[in-house]
């Protein structure tokens, strides 16, 4: 099921797509393929310009070179004429972010661009370039009169932003004041590629259009939610980055609070921006804070050490290529949360992510609550009934129950019922950068975070970063690379028979 069957689609209006950056690694690797992708199924509006802009020494002709060797790259390459077609609606415009000169040299390629393509002045910028870089982008695209938005001779305009979106809550705050001092909250795209995955997105159709799971959502049938975000890789070449950032501020802030959102959210009362957005702010407004002094009963980090991973040897977050020898960095994070509302009191969430664990695998389950009375006899604890959700690599969703295994007497066995996204619609699902740019292209903002939404999910936190980054705080527990992270985040699951559950 793809969203499209969710909403009447939106009517794509002609318009140019800038992208900032256009010669660095999210462009090649994701930008490029998703809007060929979009590209060959005819779904891109039309007409259509994406325009390029960055440092490096290139002309329209080589842009568009290195752009059809992208498209290559990601395997996705259809008949030649037709990447050289896509490849014809591209073009490069050279300067630094800084400069205001390169803005001006952007008004006029934009202006050509409507005269000769019929673009009608809707322009669309995506900033695939670090907050420190884009909020200079911003503040000259004010400058040159490119956010104008309604005034005559303008269309509409769009600005698309990456994560992270501050690296604290008053960064947070002051990031969102720049960019509101340039463009009104409806023009602003907080782009968080995991609400772009098509089994999050399926999370609310799951609920809600199905009577048969929407009754039970609730503290009255759900022991316990976790949420799962489990990486194999290291750091890898991002280690200057990582080591300032860390697993909570770049997976649980953002990824892992909006699967939390969606997950919790009360019914909206339209599939719209607007009605998601507040529902999901409620969410965070209902989690019970978080107080300094007793981080350690609900968050647990650690840091990797060596081990083997997927059969092969593997380094310590220590001995990793930039990473300080006394680095206290976490790259695993843990954390309980609780709702403060009718539906969810009393039912912990919990959160995890980490790198150099046993699987990829990212997951949202429940547990619902065991039988008040077992009237079979049983040699062992019943198995909880347990909702999966798995959001990647693999899509899908199980349900996990009890039932009688075959033969004399009345022996219990656990039974799985399976659903797979790609063997139930054939073919993968389409990838995240797709449909979030095709919904920005459409002004559809359900899918994108909300300023209100940043500010809490950073609010919420900082009490743990502010427990962690004190000198006073307790050594950070290593794990071994290839296991499931540090054995002091099973305290955060509280007994009860509850346990980490594994893809």
């Amino acid at each position: 099921m793809t969203r499209s069957s969710l909403l009447p689609d939106r009517p794509l209006e002609p318009c140019a797509l800038v992208i900032f950056g256009a010669s660095g690694d999210l462009t090649r690797r994701k930008l490029i393929p998703a809007l060929w992708n979009l590209a060959r199924q005819e779904r891109l509006p039309q007409p259509f310009a994406l325009v390029g802009v960055g440092r490096t020494e290139l002309d329209d002709d080589g842009f568009r070179d290195q752009m059809s060797r992208a498209v290559r790259e990601a395997g996705r390459a259809g008949a030649p004429d037709a990447v050289a077609r896509f490849a014809g609606q591209l073009c490069f415009v050279r300067g630094e972010y800084g400069d205001a000169g390169t803005y001006e040299s952007l008004k006029r390629r934009l202006a050509a661009l409507d005269a000769a393509r019929g673009t009608r002045g809707n322009r669309c910028f995506y900033c695939a370039v670090p907050p420190q870089v884009y909020l200079d982008v911003v503040e000259h695209l004010g400058r040159a009169g490119l956010n104008c938005q309604g005034a005559p001779g303008c269309g509409w305009s769009r600005i698309i932003v990456e994560k992270p979106f501050g690296h604290d809550y008053e960064s947070a705050r002051r990031l969102n004041r720049a960019l509101h001092r340039v463009f009104a909250e409806e023009q602003i795209y907080r782009i968080d590629h995991y609400l772009g995955k098509e089994t999050v997105q399926n999370i609310l159709v799951f609920r809600l259009a199905n009577s048969l799971f929407e009754p039970l959502w609730n503290r009255r049938y759900v022991d316990h939610v976790q949420v799962t975000a489990a990486e194999t890789v290291g750091v890898e070449h991002r280690a200057g980055y990582y080591d300032r950032s860390g697993a909570l501020r770049d997976m649980v802030q953002n990824h892992l609070l909006q699967i939390l959102s969606v997950i919790a959210m009360e019914p909206p009362s339209a599939f719209d921006a607007e009605s998601v957005r507040v529902e999901k702010l409620k969410v965070l407004k209902a989690v019970r804070p978080l107080s300094v002094g007793e981080v350690d009963r609900y968050a647990v980090r650690g840091q990797y050490a060596a081990g083997t991973v997927e059969g092969r040897p593997v380094v310590g977050y220590h001995e990793e290529a930039g990473v300080p020898a006394d680095s206290r960095t976490e790259t695993y994070a843990a954390v309980r949360l609780t709702l403060d509302n009718w539906r969810w009191q009393g039912v912990p969430f919990l959160l995890r992510t980490g790198k150099r664990l046993r699987q990829r695998a990212s997951m949202v389950a429940l547990q619902f609550r065991q039988p008040p009375h077992l009237i079979f006899p049983a040699d062992e604890p019943l198995a909880p009934s347990t909702l999966t959700i798995r959001i990647q690599p693999e899509e899908g969703i199980s349900l996990s129950f009890n039932g009688k295994i075959p033969g004399p007497g009345v022996q219990l066995g656990t039974v799985r019922m399976e659903f797979d996204y790609a063997s139930t619609f054939g073919g993968p699902a389409p990838e995240a950068y797709e449909t979030l740019l095709l919904d920005c292209l459409r002004g559809d903002a359900t899918l994108y975070a909300s300023s209100d939404w940043i500010e809490k999910s950073w609010e919420l936190l900082m009490p743990v970063l502010e427990a962690w980054s004190a000198p006073s705080s307790r050594r950070i527990p290593r794990y071994a690379a290839g296991s499931w992270g540090p054995r002091e985040a099973d305290a955060l699951l509280d007994g009860g028979g509850r346990g980490w559950l594994q893809p």
